[in-house]
């Protein structure tokens, strides 16, 4: 609450004739606060604060709430991450093994495999994009949200190649086999 009075001092200061035009009644003021309360409440103050901040030097207008999530929430490229059509098609592109492509972001490469690489590869974009594009925004938030996705897992070449065992010698192994199993 101490950041949402923060907030909304700051923009009674550079706003300040919008405001009191918007916020005439203070028992109207009071439940716009509530509502901004309840809607922001999955942000910590610091972040509420650099959204309002953020919407200060970049609006000459009083924000809406939703103007607001969106500050709070932060561009996507900030993190890091692409446009969702720009990820699509790096999705699409990349060669396999696709856990060791380098990635813009593992965002991308974790929306892709929730999507099914099959399903992008063998479909069209106007089926597979909207799939795509719901995993990737999910990841998005996320990572926004501060969580760290890690790195694909790319599969390591064993350390021992192994030769392959002569005809004889899968002969005699396989007439090992059928003995323990009493298969003879």
């Amino acid at each position: 609450m101490d950041a949402l009075n923060e907030v909304f001092a700051l923009f009674r200061i550079n706003y300040h004739n919008q405001y009191y035009k918007a916020y005439t009644d203070s028992e109207v003021l009071a439940q716009i606060k509530k509502l901004w309360l309840d809607s922001l409440k999955g942000f910590t103050p610091d972040i509420i604060r650099r959204g309002a901040r953020k919407v200060i030097e970049t609006s000459d207008y009083l924000p809406t709430l939703n103007r607001m999530i969106k500050a709070c929430q932060g561009e996507p490229r900030d993190f890091g991450l692409k446009e969702a059509h720009a990820a699509y098609v790096e999705a699409c592109q990349a060669p396999s093994p696709k856990a060791a492509y380098q990635w813009s972001h593992p965002a991308v490469y974790y929306a892709g495999l929730e999507s099914d690489w099959f399903f992008l590869a063998s479909n069209p974009e106007r089926l597979t994009y909207p799939v795509f594009a719901k995993h990737y925004a999910r990841l998005c938030e996320q990572v926004i949200q501060g969580e760290t996705l890690p790195p694909p897992d790319a599969p390591a070449l064993p350390k021992q190649v192994e030769t392959p065992l002569s005809k004889e010698e899968n002969r005699l192994r396989m007439a090992a086999l059928k003995k323990t199993l009493h298969m003879e």
